[in-house]
């Protein structure tokens, strides 16, 4: 049975949801996905909010025969899949066997978590807080997976020590192989035809099957469905970079210790003696090189300057303790599963150093990211990613897909294309919302502010944010730009009202939220994280100030090294790079508002930029047809009718699937 019969009128779908209502939108997505599987073809797809992209692409991939890998930006999408979604085609007649597969990180590691127990035994550590709650849950979790264990929170130093990663994971080799919960989750996506997981760990494994025959972080698969994909380029950036801590090299100094002791390396007194230097050398290489990065609010670009002094010292003394550590456990490694990962890792740091520290790359950007608490990384990113992506990823056989709400920019495709490097045969499609913008949403921006780089615009900014809360009784996101406005406008408002306020990084995000959609007149401010992947339809949200136009700071490395790349070429970078990236941004940031067809609301951009610049037109044609406010009087009588129109909430519906994030 075609996906357009099972989503339509006459479908299982329109049986099972009592109320369902079948969109052409979604019917035309469908038959899109359907025909890219079908043809091993790559597709764009943009699919306004309220489409129900994904049901749109479960579909065809279940009935495919296919084995698709779904990949989304976020884990609470991926979750969403499988928790909701998934159930949901079942109904329809479709059985595929899932799995959800995430990070190593996400997973405790029982070698890890023996080992730390037994350190604890010996006095060799104090134990963290939480321990004895994760030696207690880890006898009873069947996944291993640490959404599993709510009561640890996030932030938690623990779970660092038990959980596992790319560096410390020595695969069959290991005495809790067989019962490892990694090894289960991989042994279910082999016997699964459909596997969702997430861009970060999509893109690790593209870099390993690159990098090492045989190695891969997911099954071999026919296709793959990017959801959420306008954060694809960001992912990636990040991904094929790479990226060096001081907690990484504090972790592998520790690990070579209880690894060379564990394998009687010790004995000889001499070599001991030898080996606690070495260590010794990587552990102060590291506190020199990390304390000697200057105090920032962001990323700053590893100038020349900058590598002098003790940042050089640091750097020269990790590169000589990295090769005293390889060097030492050369003759062992056969020996010792923890002393061949010991190896591989100390290579791996020796390999991201030297990247990093090339001054003469073409390819790579180098920067430095500190911390307040003198530990922070430095790493390198690549200035494109599009040669990377044409070699790694369309170059494959097989269907490639991309949907999102967020795609295109001034009407066409052509931004994401470029930056994604993909190939010229890409189809498109371009489908809009369902949903009624003009009666549902109002956008209002207030021209008589002055620009956010005048010293007046805080003071001014937060008057129309009161004024703003005051009309529509709170329901709130306040998005900022950057965590500096964000605290400033939340510590001179925090008091102005009565309703609940919370700010971003007061409480965990899923916390943060709960109480949000609880309250419902609470006020949240917020910056990037929360600018997209955040879904909270009814009144608990009527109400989203963007307090400036999202364009990325040119002063970051990355986005100054394509600049300057643009620059070289002749082009123009913020016609081709600044706006199309900032319309990108604006979109994703207006869609928090309307999640149904019941939500109204105003979002409110307190940047006049956008109606006074000539950019401004592209950023507005790029968002959906929202009524135009120009005075807070309109933005009132537009609240006072769609507010009269909407209905009460309801409660959420277990049968309201489709709804998408």
């Amino acid at each position: 049975m075609a996906a357009r019969e099972r989503l339509g009128p006459h479908g299982p779908l329109a049986k099972v949801l009592p109320g369902y209502e079948p969109r052409e939108e979604q019917l035309r997505m469908a038959d899109a996905v359907e025909h890219a599987l079908r043809e091993s073809g790559t597709l764009l797809i943009e699919a306004g909010t309220g489409t129900g992209k994904s049901l749109a692409y479960l579909v065809p991939a279940a009935e495919s025969a296919q084995r698709v890998v779904i990949s989304t930006a976020t884990k609470a999408l991926g979750e969403q899949l499988v928790e909701k979604d998934i159930p949901t085609i079942r109904r329809l007649g479709l059985h595929p066997d899932v799995t959800l597969v995430k990070g190593l990180s996400n997973y405790v590691c029982k070698r890890r978590l023996e080992e730390y127990r037994q350190s604890i035994v010996t006095g060799a550590v104090a134990p963290e807080h939480g321990i004895d709650r994760i030696l207690d849950w880890v006898e009873r979790t069947e996944t291993g997976d640490r959404s599993d264990l709510p009561s640890l929170p996030e932030d938690a130093a623990v779970w660092r020590e038990v959980t596992s990663s790319s560096d410390t994971r020595i695969g069959a080799k290991c005495r809790f192989y067989e019962e490892c919960f990694v090894t289960k989750m991989r042994r279910a996506a082999e016997a699964s035809q459909i596997i969702v997981t997430n861009h970060h760990l999509f893109c690790a494994d593209l870099a390993l099957r690159n990098g090492f025959s045989g190695a891969q972080a997911l099954p071999d698969y026919d296709a793959i469905i990017f959801d959420e994909a306008h954060a694809l380029e960001d992912v990636a950036t990040e991904f094929f970079g790479v990226r060096l801590t001081r907690t990484r090299v504090d972790t592998l100094v520790r690990d070579a210790d209880r690894a060379l002791r564990a394998a009687g390396f010790f004995v000889d007194r001499s070599r001991e003696q030898s080996v606690l230097r070495t260590l010794m050398q990587l552990s102060s290489g590291a506190l020199r090189l990390f304390s000697s990065i200057p105090r920032s609010t962001g990323r700053l670009l590893l100038q020349a300057s900058m590598r002098r002094g003790e940042f050089d010292d640091g750097a020269r003394l990790l590169m000589e303790g990295l090769d005293g550590l390889l060097g030492h456990v050369r003759d062992f490694v056969g020996s010792s599963d923890q002393l061949l990962s010991v190896s591989r890792r100390a290579a791996t740091l020796k390999e991201s150093l030297q990247t990093i520290l090339d001054e003469e790359s073409q390819t790579h950007v180098a920067f430095a990211e500190p911390d307040a608490r003198g530990g922070g990384a430095i790493g390198a990113s690549p200035v494109e990613i599009g040669p990377l992506m044409k070699e790694r990823l369309w170059s494959r056989k097989g269907a490639v897909i991309l949907a999102s709400a967020t795609l295109s920019t001034g009407g066409d495709f052509a931004f994401i294309r470029q930056r994604l490097g993909m190939p010229e045969d890409t189809a498109e499609h371009s489908l809009p919302s369902p949903f009624d913008y003009g009666e549902q949403a109002g956008l209002y921006i207030p021209r008589n502010l002055p620009e956010p780089r005048e010293d007046r615009w805080l003071d001014a900014a937060c008057a129309e944010i009161k004024k703003l809360i005051a009309i529509t009784g709170g329901g709130a996101f306040v998005l900022c730009t950057s965590v500096r406005v964000m605290r400033a406008l939340y510590d001179a408002l925090r008091d102005a009202w009565a309703f609940p306020t919370w700010v971003q990084g007061q409480l965990p995000k899923r916390v943060l939220l709960d109480r949000f959609r609880a309250a419902h007149d609470g006020v949240l401010f917020a910056t990037s994280s929360f600018w997209e992947g955040v879904d909270v339809p009814g009144r608990a949200l009527r109400l989203v100030i963007i307090d400036k136009l999202p364009f990325d700071a040119p002063n970051d490395p990355v986005t100054g090294a394509r600049i300057a790349r643009l620059i070289e070429q002749g082009i123009k970078p913020f016609e081709a790079l600044q706006v199309p990236a900032a319309a990108l941004a604006l979109k994703q940031g207006f869609g928090r508002l309307i999640r149904t067809r019941k939500d109204v609301g105003i979002v409110a951009i307190l940047d006049r930029r956008i109606v006074t610049r000539g950019y401004g037109k592209t950023l507005i044609e790029s968002l959906p047809p929202a009524s135009r406010l120009s005075s807070l009087d309109e933005v009132r009588a537009f609240w006072t009718m769609a507010d009269a129109r909407s209905a009460p909430d309801e409660a959420p519906s277990d049968e309201a699937p489709w709804r998408p994030l």
